[in-house]
């Protein structure tokens, strides 16, 4: 159960280190680089997705399909920045993962000398297809995505 902790543990420290930073602050917009693929969700609602241009005091410039365009700050509710999505690789490494540990937690399971009609001879693999499947859907739910700003 500990290794089990352990585990979601390092899973998290992207996302609590990612959170440490100050959303409220426009200035987070000065590090996208142009071409990055961004959303911006205005006060009213409204989403915009496209490619970012550049950042002022008083706007962000983005491009779409309809072309280049500017939104105000005050109407700014929150940008994110679409990373690149990798979700089949990051499914692939989930489904490696849950395999072996699966598989792993079956043996050790079957070896620890305990009643042998507790789990079959199969632990093993049904563990090890559990945690495949398992370890898949953690890593298609991965955040492929960051909050660059937030406001108020």
């Amino acid at each position: 159960m500990r290794k089990f902790l352990l585990f979601v543990c390092i899973l998290a420290m992207p996302y609590i280190a990612s959170g440490r930073t100050n959303k409220a602050d426009w200035a987070n917009l000065g590090a996208l680089q142009p071409g990055q693929k961004i959303q911006i969700v205005e006060v009213n609602s409204k989403v915009h997705s496209g490619a970012f241009v550049s950042v002022s005091d008083t706007a962000i410039a983005f491009s779409d399909k309809s072309g280049e365009q500017s939104i105000q700050k005050q109407d700014v509710h929150s940008v994110v920045w679409m990373k690149n999505k990798h979700r089949l690789r990051n499914t692939l490494i989930g489904a490696g993962v849950g395999l072996g540990a699966g598989a792993g937690i079956g043996v050790a399971v079957n070896n620890a000398g305990r009643d042998p009609n507790f789990l079959p001879e199969a632990a093993p693999a049904i563990l090890g297809a559990i945690g495949l499947v398992t370890g898949a859907l953690i890593g298609v739910l991965l955040i492929t995505h960051e909050v660059i700003y937030h406001g108020k």
